[in-house]
Formats: structure tokens, C-alpha cells, sequence
């Protein structure tokens, strides 16, 4: 039999349909004792058309002012806490909502920022 080149081998696979292709790599795992689970992953989604995409949970979130609501003296104050802004700078932020407070922080960090703004009477988003 004669030894088939990789440009041989790869015309082949290009003729072949995802079920054949994915039979094909079964038997080679078996018959060599490997995986090639990588190669199946990447094979998958090109024959196949888009994947659905996978829920990954979120891990930074962004807290946004929406309102600065009836206490606006309290609210500057604690935007100050929370960021490193100036006086002039959280006055400024606060006057311009909806605007974002902290942008990419962890969830826990989110949440404790959305419960001091909702403390003061702001209006907060975390999205």
C-alpha cells in the first residue's frame, strides 16, 4: 500500500461530512489509545455552522448612577467614598447620571456599591 501524504489525508478529510469525520476520529482514538477532543471541538462549529454560545456567568460588573434622588449631598459623598474622585469631580458625576460610578469590578464589590448608593437615596443600575 502506498504511504498517503498529508496533502492526500486532507483532501480526504475536506470530502468528508461531520458524522463521517467524527466516526473517523473515534476509530483513530481507539485503534492509537489517544484523544483528540480538541480536534473534534475545533472540526464541530466549521462543518457544522455557529455553535450556540455558552452561558459563561459574569464576573465584572458596572455600577452605574441613574438618579441621584433627594439626598444629592449624601450621594456625592458617598461616590467620593468609592472612588478616588475629587469633590468638584463626584459633584460632576453625580449632576451628569446616568453615569457609570465603577466599571469592571466583581460582583461583591457591585453589590456593596449599589447598596451604599441606595443607602444615601440614589438610584443604581449594576449591569
Amino acid at each position: 500500500m502506498a504511504k498517503l501524504t498529508q496533502e492526500d489525508l486532507l483532501a480526504q478529510f475536506e470530502e468528508m461530512t461531520l458524522i463521517e469525520l467524527s466516526e473517523f476520529v473515534k476509530a483513530f482514538e481507539e485503534k492509537f489509545d489517544v484523544t483528540a477532543a480538541a480536534a473534534v471541538a475545533v472540526a464541530g462549529p466549521a462543518q457544522g455552522g455557529p455553535a450556540a454560545p455558552v452561558e459563561e456567568e459574569q464576573d465584572e460588573f458596572d455600577v452605574i448612577l441613574t438618579g441621584a434622588g433627594d439626598k444629592k449631598i449624601q450621594v456625592i459623598k458617598v461616590v467620593r467614598e468609592l472612588t478616588s474622585l475629587g469633590l468638584k469631580e463626584a459633584k460632576d458625576l453625580v449632576d451628569g447620571a446616568p453615569k457609570p460610578v465603577l466599571e469592571k469590578v466583581n460582583k461583591e464589590a457591585a453589590n456593596k456599591a449599589k447598596e451604599s448608593l441606595e443607602g444615601a437615596g440614589a438610584s443604581v443600575e449594576v449591569k
